[in-house]
């Protein structure tokens, strides 16, 4: 795929942020006719905004921001380096496999495509922050006021944290014009920042973000305490190791699920419907990011799923795999068959480009769902409702805290998982009694392939020395990317891009 070339936000010139709010007509991208006919119009916002459509209109330029960044794969391919996901292991792949082999370059582009597009939102987010200042001393909604502020500080939050999960301590900008020899902050207070920002969020936003589809395309409450009880979870484990934040994990975790209604939550019934066209909306997502292939722009649509997923064979553009082992291991029942094309046969595949790899169901589609392209209609779950679920098992386990709820939650998705009625006991799949906390931390292992998320769970509890260095398949196909760098703490960030470091030497510090 062609490369995102944005040029470097921390330079000499300081000037970065030469105004350029890209107005959308709407952030969720439901129909068509709502789409602005051209949405890499940049238009000129007031130095301060002087009402509540300037600020709606620099909001839809951080959606906008949001869907460049997100739409590429290069979003998400540090979490290559889980043990459930794989890329080719030739061709045009070299900075994929970067990530899946744990050597990572500073030299490599996706990283400074990634560090440079989120960069773009948060300052983005900064400069409409800084030009609503004013507003709650005119005559204009404030509730409806306090809701866009709680939504720009959620996207500010989410957005540092995707960054941090990636390189761990990371610049802090937070003014229009961000100092332009910066440094890193502690892990700490990255941590203490995205938690800021989520709590401002939490204390803004409503229940429900009115008039949208399901789904959260725009963030509600439980949106932000939902990426809360996640933050908690990784502050628990590596590098900080705080154990009081499982406390708080599954005590907001909990908050999110007895209001589960409140915020329109909930699990669909069948997984595989979440990887459709037709069950891109739904209930599950706590936050979507929304693309819209359908409404004759490109350039809003999804280039993650459909061909990158699929081998030569079948017209693909091999970027995407699962791992063999993983794939070995995962157990047999309705949720591998969700997640994995099953009608393809991977291990037989004949065209001399061909890598003999399972093919995601979650990355390629169903049969005949996507259309023969990289260019999809697909959403992205940024959190799934099962992960709230989850946290809540894990962290009151690891906290000391086990009750019948924990148990529950532990089980809905493994009654799923078997093709159940979610909400119904089950003798047969059904546990109350063992290790909550590893029982969940293996679940959640299945419920997520191919999600980009296992990597930061091997990392959080230190398990990537273990995992990693135990990936020797049953038969006799060998995984295609072997790893090549360091497995210990010392190489699971990734560096800061050789190109930011050159422009601010201060990243170095």
């Amino acid at each position: 795929m062609n490369k995102i070339k944005i040029s470097t936000k921390y330079n000499k010139t300081a000037k970065l942020l030469v105004i350029f709010i890209v107005v959308f007509t709407t952030l969720n991208f439901q129909s068509c006719a709502e789409l602005d006919p051209d949405p890499l119009e940049f238009n000129l916002p007031p130095e301060v905004f002087s009402n509540l459509d300037e600020m709606d209109k620099g909001i839809s330029g951080i959606y906008s921001k949001i869907v460049n960044a997100s739409r590429w794969t290069t979003f998400y391919a540090p979490a290559w380096a889980g043990d459930d996901m794989t890329t080719w292991a030739s061709g045009n792949k070299a900075d994929f496999r970067e990530f899946d082999q744990r050597n990572v370059q500073a030299s490599n582009s996706r990283l400074l495509s990634n560090w440079n597009a989120i960069l773009d939102v948060i300052n983005t987010t900064n400069s409409v922050l800084d030009r609503s200042k004013g507003l709650e001393n005119l005559a204009v909604d404030q509730d409806l006021l306090n809701r866009y502020i709680g939504e720009t500080h959620f996207i500010r939050g989410i957005m540092f944290y995707q960054l941090a999960r990636v390189h761990g301590r990371i610049p802090l900008p937070l003014t229009t014009i961000p100092d332009p020899n910066i440094s890193r902050a502690t892990q700490l207070e990255v941590f203490q920042q995205i938690e800021a920002d989520l709590l401002e969020a939490e204390k803004r936003l409503p229940n429900v973000y009115p008039s949208l589809k399901e789904g959260a395309s725009r963030p509600n409450k439980g949106s932000a305490k939902s990426i809360l009880a996640r933050l908690y979870m990784d502050w628990a484990g590596f590098p900080l190791k705080d154990n009081s934040k499982y406390t708080d994990a599954a005590n907001i975790a909990k908050t999110v699920i007895d209001n589960a209604s409140t915020y329109k939550f909930g699990l669909v019934d069948d997984l595989e419907n979440l990887w459709t066209v037709a069950g891109r909306f739904n209930n599950e997502s706590v936050f979507t990011l929304t693309y819209c292939n359908s409404c004759g722009d490109d350039r809003i649509a999804n280039w993650k799923y459909g061909i990158v997923g699929l081998n030569d064979s079948a017209g693909g553009w091999s970027e995407t795999f699962g791992e063999i082992k993983f794939y070995e291991d995962f157990p047999t029942g309705p949720r591998k068959e969700a997640t994995y094309r099953m009608d393809l046969d991977w291990r037989n595949f004949s065209s001399a480009k061909d890598q003999k790899s399972p093919i995601f169901k979650k990355i390629a589609g169903p049969k005949g769902d996507l259309p023969n392209s990289f260019i999809t209609n697909r959403n992205d779950f940024f959190m799934r409702y099962a992960e709230v679920l989850l946290i809540y098992a894990e962290a009151s386990a690891r906290s000391g805290a086990v009750t019948a709820d924990s148990w529950e939650a532990l089980n809905k998705i493994r009654r799923r998982a078997s093709g159940l009625p979610f909400a119904t006991p089950d003798a047969t799949v059904d546990l109350s009694s063992g290790d909550l906390a590893e029982l969940a931390f293996t679940e959640r292992k299945w419920e997520f392939a191919g999600e980009y998320l296992r990597w930061y769970d091997l990392m959080r509890l230190e398990r990537v020395q273990e995992v990693l260095g135990n990936r020797t398949p049953s038969g006799t196909i060998a995984e295609h990317n072997q790893i090549a760098g360091s497995l210990s703490t010392d190489n699971y960030f990734s560096p800061i891009p050789a190109e930011a470091l050159n422009n601010n030497p201060n990243l170095g510090n």
